[in-house]
């Protein structure tokens, strides 16, 4: 299979596509679907990954059925968790939204290329480290996560099964490794064979 990894533009039609893919990931994962303190940035991707510098938004793309079969968003930390108050700031702390891939497509590295480019990507704009937080009711999310370097901060035990994880980026750790993989077609647009 081919998958086309490209960066999110303001293009309408692609962000309706994107919306679409999001929010039946969420229904599947979770079994809600638009929750509005939970998704503002899905129903403003221009706003929260497009438009800041910093950010980025990538999607995943099968060129067979040139379907959405993954993203993940990448942008400068913006919440307001109480117990990271005076840890986490927009200029040093980046965070990590929205890796969903398609159960067709999992188990086969596009996750992994994912998150490895928007880490990248943090690393040249100059992040500190890395943060997220998923639920460990997710299947195979906590490992995925701690294979790809990510230690536990905050154990929430709450209702949704919160934990919050960080990564401190040091170096670029892929180098040639990413090109390896990948390729660049331009600024924008990566090609993986699986």
């Amino acid at each position: 299979m081919c998958i086309l990894i490209k960066e999110l533009d303001n293009d309408f039609q692609q962000i309706d596509k994107v919306q679409e893919f999001l929010f039946a990931q969420i229904k599947k994962e979770f079994g809600y679907g638009y929750v509005p303190e939970f998704h503002r940035d899905i129903k403003n991707l221009n706003d929260f990954y497009i438009a800041p510098k910093r950010n980025i938004f990538l999607i995943a793309i099968d060129e067979r059925s040139d379907e959405i079969v993954a993203t993940i968003g990448l942008r400068a930390y913006d919440k307001n968790f109480e117990e990271f108050k005076e840890i986490y700031s927009p200029q040093s702390t980046a965070s990590i939204w929205r890796l969903f891939v398609d159960e067709k497509f999992r188990r086969c590295g596009t996750a992994s290329l994912l998150f490895k480019l928007v880490e990248d990507f943090a690393f040249k704009n100059n992040f500190n480290e890395i943060y997220l937080h998923t639920h460990k009711t997710l299947d195979g999310a906590l490992d995925f996560w701690n294979k790809m370097g990510f230690k536990i901060t905050v154990d929430t035990n709450n209702e949704l099964q919160t934990v919050h994880m960080e990564k401190n980026i040091c170096s670029n750790m892929y180098g040639d490794e990413l090109s390896n993989c990948l390729t660049r077609f331009d600024s924008s647009e990566y090609v993986i064979l699986i």
